[in-house]
């Protein structure tokens, strides 16, 4: 029982600095770089209305205002992304669309997102569903050696669920249960249970992976709440 909040302090307090320091960047990048980059873009847009009979000058002035302005999305995107109230604020669907299309951008592979916008949950739910979809996304990305990643977040006959599937390398579950390291998945177990989400993960060696979360839209009479022990896992990977 010590140990287990021991590591549950452990938990919050990695989650507690790294949300500042999301916050901290994203400050950054919006209130400082995204600002240095916008004006150097107005300065270059003087500089080629004053070079337009200067020939070939115009024109590569003009590609470098073109490269800034994707510089200037990239920043903001990522400046969103990063802001710890991204899906209070802009809600569920904005926020894992723009985590999908960042995903994209660094990744060779396919990441696909689905998502049906009748699926509502609560804030609270609405925020562990994203970190739950982040860290998963980051694990497939970095780790599993994947070409796929699919996003879905559907209603489902017993709530509303969220689910991220790879098609990587694969790990043996009940072994990563037993192993101290593994911090995304403890991260993942740890934003379901403070949110009062179900959750589930399969995988196997050379199988993929798949991590399920689920909102239950009510619970049935007598049913206890949900709980998550370990890592919430399934001993092998569905098909």
């Amino acid at each position: 029982m010590d140990e287990d909040r021991g590591q549950s302090g452990w938990l919050v307090s990695i989650l507690q600095a790294r949300e500042r320091e999301r916050a901290r960047i994203s400050r950054i990048l919006h209130d400082e770089v995204g600002q240095i980059l916008s004006a150097a873009g107005l300065q270059l847009d003087l500089l080629r209305m004053e070079c337009t009979q200067m020939a070939g000058v115009s024109e590569r002035i003009l590609e470098a205002q073109k490269l800034l302005e994707q510089a200037v999305v990239q920043v903001r995107d990522l400046s969103c992304v990063l802001n710890p109230s991204i899906v209070e604020r802009s809600g569920l669907q904005f926020a894992l669309e723009r985590l999908v299309g960042r995903c994209r951008r660094g990744f060779p592979g396919t990441v696909r997102l689905e998502f049906d916008p009748s699926a509502q949950v609560p804030v609270e739910a609405a925020q562990a569903f994203y970190r739950i979809a982040e860290q998963a996304l980051d694990n497939a990305v970095r780790h599993a050696r994947c070409s796929t990643v699919d996003v879905l977040f559907q209603q489902r006959e017993d709530g509303i669920g969220l689910e991220v599937r790879d098609d990587g390398s694969g790990f043996v579950v009940e072994q990563v249960r037993c192993e101290t390291g593994g911090l995304g998945l403890r991260l993942i177990n740890h934003h379901a249970t403070e949110a009062g989400l179900e959750l589930s993960l399969a995988s196997a060696p050379e199988r993929g992976t798949i991590v399920k979360a689920l909102y239950r839209r009510a619970k049935r009479p007598g049913s206890s709440s949900p709980r998550n022990t370990g890592y919430g896992c399934s001993p092998a990977a569905s098909g």
